[in-house]
């Protein structure tokens, strides 16, 4: 009896999780990789007569800010934005620039709007997206852009930030998974 009890014990499936934690690396190292893929997607293979693509590093860097306030300084804009001006073809310091701006813009509506929801952080995702991809594209031409050509690539970008918060937080999840202590 006493054995058997035992043996019930430690097969249930709640003990597993008892005294583990997840680990600091990948917890602190998750946000950073997932933004410099998000980087690299103009090293894709799409071909296209205008820019279509949404910039996937800046809204992977966005959806961490909004769901993750904490996990990102204010100051990671700087190295970020630094490697997606070296892999997406802008000119240097122009998304080390605007990363930090919009950083600074959502630690500024945290404090101002600490209550949030959906649609308010999909609403700042779009104001932020509106000012980035313009700005981004004129000095990148040198001139603004034409709103024709501007416009698709606006409208994928904001409707695709929510899929792209709904990867970033099963990326979080995956961050946060406890992992059995060695030995």
């Amino acid at each position: 009896m006493i054995q058997s009890r035992l043996q019930r014990q430690l097969s249930d499936p709640f003990r597993k999780k008892i005294n583990r934690a997840p680990s600091p690396l990948i917890a602190i190292v998750v946000p950073w990789l997932t933004i410099m893929l998000g980087s690299l997607s103009p090293t894709w293979p799409v071909v296209a007569s205008a820019p279509l693509l949404p910039p996937l590093g800046f809204l992977v860097l966005l959806a961490w800010r909004q769901l993750r306030p904490g996990v990102l300084p204010v100051w990671a804009g700087l190295p970020l934005g630094l490697f997606d001006d070296l892999y997406s073809g802008q000119p240097l310091g122009s998304a080390v620039l605007l990363w930090s701006i919009a950083l600074i813009a959502l630690e500024i509506i945290e404090l101002r709007f600490p209550w949030r929801n959906f649609f308010l952080d999909w609403l700042v995702a779009a104001g932020l997206i509106l000012v980035y991809l313009p700005t981004a594209m004129g000095l990148a031409m040198g001139r603004m852009p034409s709103p024709v050509v501007l416009a698709p690539q606006l409208l994928f970008s904001v409707f695709a930030y929510p899929l792209v918060g709904r990867l970033v937080a099963l990326f979080d999840r995956l961050r946060l998974v406890r992992f059995r202590a060695l030995g």
